[in-house]
């Protein structure tokens, strides 16, 4: 018992000690520029550091968000969703984003938070503006109705849960961060093109339009900085890029897939009519004008073309198959500068290119090193009856009709309002039957058993 006041003792200065140096605080998160972008459009440094600065001037950050006024975003709703998750006096809870969301699709909206290389399929990145499930045409951006669905339905058969206890306010101002997610990421893919195709260094010139010459006649090369505050030009262009994003989410209510009343499957179809309806999509899902088998398999396991990649691993593998090319190549130029160097002839020029090239390969290896294992785009085994984009029959109609946006799974329907597509609306719904009937349809079909009749039995 003697030692317990010797105990309190040490606790109490330890307690001291630590309210004396202090604890450390974690700095405010940042939005990161996507590197992947970054390093192939082959932007320095600098202009990486402009490109941001213009990014948060138009955007804020991520505990103070802004809704620029041509967004059509509201500052309520993302203001609700973003910064730490608390709660006011009023109970009213408050950093959605960080609370429900951020640990798998990160604060940049990338896809990468904490828990995200160990889900398959992996979250979301919403940087490209690509959303998997919608019920507007392809390429077109979703509805907010669109976005709202999944948050309250989840994505079956993912580690995307339902948020139907968030109330309504809540699912507002987290579908209005996804956007804004998606839309800065856009904003940074544009600016860094613009970078790309018109900025960068370029030789200076005096006031008659000549080079301005070096103390060795070499051209002084300058560097047009990314500045649209002091740059009349350059707003005007940021304005003509924001409008390129803006514009489909502004116009994705006049994109939704709308099938005709006329060809809509009556609800009091009898067992008969049904049954001729999915006969008529089994013909369609094997035959070559849907082509469906070609993918899904011939008993819709899935089991058909797997290679392929959607536009996110797309993306990383072209970036790795990138790497490995110049890693070749540089291997290539070792041996033939050492070539050139034991017949005594000139290697400046080679080693410059070879010089440059590893100082690409440099940059570019750690980014790689970072992916997680590349997944290809397996197609859905339609036999689970698991559905991600919904099991109502018009998420299968829109499925079939406008594909799946950034997967190989194309459409077969209109390619937007008014066009016309591979299949008429009535075979698109044939097809929707029978997908909802395979669940229910014998894997194979086995012919009947022959007679017991020896003469019937081959030998």
């Amino acid at each position: 018992m003697k030692s317990l006041p010797r105990i309190s003792g040490l606790l109490t200065v330890v307690a001291l000690s630590a309210a004396l140096i202090g604890c450390e605080q974690a700095p405010p998160p940042r939005f990161g520029l996507n590197p992947v972008v970054m390093v192939n459009n082959e932007i320095s440094p600098e202009y990486q550091q402009e490109i941001a600065n213009v990014l948060a001037a138009m955007f804020g950050t991520p505990d103070a968000p802004y809704a620029l006024p041509e967004s059509g975003l509201n500052q309520q709703r993302l203001t609700l969703a973003a910064g730490a998750a608390w709660s006011d006096k009023q109970g009213v809870d408050r950093g959605l984003y960080r609370k429900h969301c951020v640990h798998c699709h990160g604060i940049n909206g990338d896809g990468r938070g904490p828990t995200a290389r160990f889900l398959n399929p992996y979250p979301r990145d919403y940087r490209q503006g690509v959303f998997k499930f919608k019920t507007t045409y392809n390429p077109a951006k979703p509805t907010d109705g669109d976005l709202r669905r999944v948050l309250n339905n989840g994505v079956p058969g993912t580690s995307m849960p339902s948020f139907s206890l968030l109330t309504e306010s809540e699912l507002d101002a987290l579908l209005e961060y996804v956007k804004y997610l998606s839309i800065r990421g856009e904003m940074e893919m544009q600016l860094s093109q613009y970078v790309y195709d018109e900025l960068g260094e370029t030789e200076k010139e005096d006031a008659n339009g000549d080079p301005v010459l070096d103390e060795d006649g070499n051209p002084v090369m300058e560097r047009p900085p990314l500045d649209p505050a002091t740059n009349a030009e350059q707003a005007e262009v940021v304005k003509e890029l924001l409008a390129n994003v803006l514009g489909p989410w502004q116009e994705a209510n006049d994109q939704v897939i709308n099938p005709s009343e006329e060809e809509l499957p009556a609800d009091n179809r009898t067992a008969k009519e049904i049954g001729k309806s999915i006969e008529k999509g089994r013909e369609l899902f094997f035959g070559t004008k849907a082509n469906c088998f070609t993918c899904h398999g011939p008993t819709g396991l899935g089991d058909g073309q797997q290679n392929d990649f959607d536009v996110w691993a797309k993306e990383q593998n072209t970036f790795i198959t990138t790497n490995d090319d110049l890693a070749k190549s540089i291997k290539s130029q070792h041996k033939a500068i050492a070539e050139l160097v034991r017949e005594g002839k000139e290697v400046a020029e080679d080693e410059a290119t070879l010089d440059a090239d590893e100082a690409r390969l440099a940059l570019r290896d750690p980014i790689a090193h970072e992916f997680y294992p590349i997944r290809n785009a397996i197609p859905r085994n339609l036999r689970k009856g698991v559905y991600r984009g919904g099991r109502r029959r018009l998420d299968i109609y829109c499925r079939i009709a406008a594909g799946i946006a950034g997967t190989p799974m194309p459409g077969v329907g209109a390619a937007g309002p008014g066009a016309q597509g591979t299949l008429s609306e009535e075979e698109i719904w044939n097809i929707v039957d029978y997908v909802l009937n395979l669940p229910y349809e014998p894997a194979s079909n086995p012919q009947p058993a022959l007679p017991w009749n020896s003469d019937q039995i081959a030998n």
